[in-house]
């Protein structure tokens, strides 16, 4: 699970296309001219902040590699730099990100926005599941959040922003009715996940997540855990009492492998979820829309979806 990242991708996000940007640039020089140099510390808040903002922002997204672990992300001087020069920044916060946190109170600005979606949601520092972008209204918020902020940076642009946000907003509505659809025609469904990255996704989609708890948390932290929480798991698999199986597609351990092969082997169907937007080929609300089918699909055919393509 601990697995630390040596190398550092820092991702532009022009309007919505996803570029590498040149290391050592920071944020402000990577902005064109009358641009506004934002970062998303996730590729899905880089996304909805170049959704929001159009060909008025250059984003950098600080995490976009879906081959590695979030958690133990390490900052670098270049991402110091790129998010010390941001005039806007979105990070997730309970914790998921608090490098964020380091970097902007070691170059403090009186002008940088910093939209703290954990505040945003007004959420506890207790808040046990970090995992926010899958909460429906999470990004809705964040979007409506991001439109304002740049309004305030740009006010000649304020109707543009607006329009923007109206736009991305009612492009989520497929995904709320695909959550509603599942929960009306597959109502309690049981599954297992590994990690709590798409509980929220579940619980709005009706299904009841029978994996403990902390199990879930115990191996999100990398943590051994219970054996008792061990034995359960491999007997909702082993007696066919999950539907579903989904898992942290983007960090595996020899733990959660051993789970994935024994979903296998039972015959369960494999959904994979991911902590960063698996790029290319989806923004935020594709990448959502397209986790629901592949639930769908596991539970109505057997058909696995271990990776998005």
């Amino acid at each position: 699970m601990n697995v630390l990242r040596s190398v550092l991708l820092i991702v532009s996000v022009p309007a919505l296309a996803l570029a590498v940007a040149a290391c050592g640039d920071s944020a402000a020089a990577h902005a064109g001219k009358g641009q506004i140099a934002a970062v998303g510390a996730e590729n899905e808040y880089a996304n909805v902040i170049s959704q929001v903002g159009g060909r008025y922002v250059s984003v950098n997204a600080i995490e976009s590699n879906p081959n590695t672990d979030p958690h133990t992300f390490e900052a670098s001087p270049t991402v110091a730099q790129v998010v010390g020069s941001a005039q806007l920044v979105v990070q997730n916060g309970v914790g998921y990100d608090s490098y964020m946190n380091k970097i902007e109170s070691a170059q403090p600005s009186s002008t940088r926005r910093v939209i703290d979606v954990q505040k945003l949601l007004g959420l506890p520092d207790s808040t046990p599941n970090p995992h926010l972008w899958y909460k429906p209204g999470t990004m809705a918020a964040v979007g409506r959040a991001v439109e304002q902020d740049l309004a305030a940076l740009q006010p000649d642009h304020a109707a543009y922003f607006a329009a923007h946000e109206s736009r991305f907003a009612a492009s989520l509505e497929p995904w709320y009715a695909a959550l509603k659809q599942f929960a009306v025609h597959h109502p309690n469904t049981p599954v297992a996940v590994t990690e709590p990255v798409g509980d929220y996704m579940l619980q709005a989609a009706g299904a009841r997540i029978l994996t403990p708890f902390t199990l879930q948390t115990d191996i999100m932290n990398g943590v051994d855990p219970a054996p008792q929480d061990v034995t359960l798991q491999r007997q909702l698999l082993a007696e066919h009492r999950v539907k579903v199986f989904v898992y942290n597609q983007q960090v595996t351990d020899t733990l959660t492998n051993t789970f994935l092969t024994a979903a296998r082997q039972d015959g369960i169907p494999v959904v994979g979820v991911y902590e960063t937007m698996p790029v290319p080929g989806y923004d935020y609300q594709s990448w959502m829309l397209a986790e629901v089918k592949a639930l769908e699909r596991a539970v109505t055919t057997g058909a696995s979806t271990e990776r998005l393509r």
